[in-house]
């Protein structure tokens, strides 16, 4: 048990990492696009997300969203850049990735604390959830770099009529959804080195 704080810190890691990417995922705004046409995008800003864009109208206002307006894409739609699409797919792997790291180290963390008898299993199980967490590190790593390109370019969407927004902007930022994702790429990649590490050093009881 001494020897598996390294192990118990890598789970704690894995955990905060793995509530982070699962709040970039649902986060609007990844992409922050400031637009010069006020008529409809009142505040001259919108929210690019990877499941909606949405931006404040006090022209066109969404049912339950006050004065926010909210898009989301629906389906395959050509407009939508590679980008956002690859986001949406590894995001759903990364948290299920990562769901399978913490069991796998919750249960090689009860074998250490409980002394339950399957012992040769500790190892293994703490080698499995770090291979997991890593996996799903990178899966996130991959949609954040992508998108956080895509802005530092200045890259444009071009979105139908119906959307209210203007298919270039004037200017835009990455949003707070990207930096959550770096500190949950940071702290999965973390969780599963310290759990990798057990290889070397196993938990003794």
């Amino acid at each position: 048990v001494s020897a598996s704080h390294l192990q118990l810190t890598a789970f704690a890691l894995g955990i905060v990492g793995w509530i982070l990417c699962t709040i970039s995922m649902g986060m609007v705004d990844w992409r922050v696009w400031h637009v010069d046409n006020t008529t409809i995008i009142s505040s001259g800003v919108a929210w690019v997300g990877i499941w909606k864009v949405c931006f404040i109208s006090y022209l066109h206002v969404s049912p339950g969203y006050k004065e926010q307006f909210c898009r989301k894409f629906s389906g395959y739609e050509s407009f939508v850049p590679h980008e956002i699409y690859a986001a949406q797919g590894l995001l759903l792997i990364a948290m299920f990735m990562g769901l399978l790291g913490l069991a796998a180290t919750i249960f090689a963390l009860r074998n250490v604390y409980i002394g339950i008898t399957h012992k040769t299993l500790i190892t293994p199980f703490f080698l499995v959830g770090g291979f997991f967490y890593i996996f799903a590190g990178l899966c996130v790593l991959i949609p954040v770099s992508w998108n956080f390109y895509s802005v530092t370019r200045n890259q444009s969407i071009a979105f139908p009529p119906s959307y209210y927004i203007p298919s270039s902007p004037v200017a835009q930022e990455a949003g707070a959804a990207i930096p959550v994702g770096i500190v949950a790429v940071i702290l999965l990649l973390l969780s599963g080195t310290f759990s990798l590490s057990t290889y070397f050093r196993g938990p003794q009881t």
